[in-house]
């Protein structure tokens, strides 16, 4: 088994990844971001006996000392650390781009000087691809920056790249459609739609008509995984999603049926991007993670979505749905 490092551990993915790879053995090493209430995030909800094994470095992606700490001694990198919100990167951009290509070269930086380094999984996100020129969207798709959260992105991708081109670093990236699942934040759609039909008679959104891949959190932990432990991926950036696309429309009354909700569908202006900034369709081609790591979704969206409302009718008092969390 391996020394492994995730950074943004204590996030959604992050911490689910975490868990997966303490169960399998790994010798885990999370990196979360320094408070001085020694919150862990998500990994203040492990049990004990998986708590236990991991070794928390508290810190700052934006600090290159603390990053080069976490990185001694460790083969396999998971860097998740980020900043993902896009409302949020209209109100402070400069915030994203210190945390996400300040933090990304931080990472990269700290990895040069390794002796131990057998993998670094970077993360990227399908909002780089922005509104679909084709669907499915190939790895091949041009990179669209549609929002301050897109273009810093795409910057850290591209940094990644350089660093394997450049240094040889031995990198994979991964890059995730809309996942879901139980621990979500109510910034994200799914869980905002969740939260707010099981709390109230009211359910308010963003635009109704754009289109998502949503793959569940096991299925993207699962495809986070299998990139690390398979040597044709290095050097590959490597789409992850399910293939299957729904309109929020549709994805609002799939959810509202299966909690038996009659909550009454509201657009609401605030939460709508600006025109030029919204991403339409983001339909997935994972055919490359299945032909070069054997990955492909095993959950259907339904099965996620029973899992992650069940999580959530019991963990309703974690959320605020009477605000508008970006």
């Amino acid at each position: 088994m391996s020394r492994v490092l995730v950074t943004g551990a204590a996030g959604f993915i992050g911490s689910h990844l975490t868990q997966r790879l303490v169960q399998d053995g790994h010798q885990v090493r999370a990196f979360v971001r320094y408070n001085s209430q020694n919150n862990w995030g998500w990994l203040d909800v492990f049990p004990p006996p998986v708590i236990q094994e991991v070794e928390v470095h508290r810190g700052d992606l934006k600090d290159p000392e603390a990053i080069r700490k976490a990185v001694e001694g460790i083969e396999v990198i998971y860097h998740l650390g980020a900043l993902i919100s896009i409302p949020y990167s209209y109100v402070n951009p400069l915030d994203l781009v210190q945390t996400n290509v300040l933090g990304t070269a931080n990472v990269l930086n700290a990895c040069l000087p390794s002796k131990s380094l057998i993998k670094l999984v970077h993360t990227s996100t399908s909002e780089v691809y922005g509104t679909a020129c084709f669907t499915p969207i190939t790895e091949e798709h041009p990179l669209q920056a549609q929002s301050p959260y897109s273009a810093t992105k795409i910057a850290a991708d591209k940094l990644a790249e350089s660093y394997h081109k450049s240094f040889g670093l031995p990198i994979a990236i991964v890059r995730p459609f809309n996942t879901f699942g139980p621990r979500q934040s109510s910034r994200a759609i799914i869980s905002s739609i969740i939260v707010q039909a099981l709390h109230g008679e009211t359910v308010r959104i963003g635009s109704l008509e754009p289109v998502r891949d949503f793959c569940f959190v096991k299925d993207t932990v699962a495809g986070f995984v299998a990139v690390a432990s398979a040597e044709r991926s290095v050097g590959r950036v490597l789409n992850i999603g399910t293939g299957t696309g729904i309109s929020i429309r549709r994805l609002v009354q799939t959810i509202l049926k299966m909690i038996d909700s009659k909550a009454q569908v509201v657009v609401d202006q605030s939460r709508i991007r600006p025109e030029q900034s919204e991403v339409m369709e983001l339909i997935c081609d994972a055919s490359q993670a299945k032909r070069i790591i054997g990955w492909t979704a095993s959950l259907s969206l339904e099965e996620g979505l029973q899992e992650t409302i069940a999580w959530m009718r019991e963990n309703r008092q974690r959320y605020k749905p009477e605000m508008y969390t970006f």
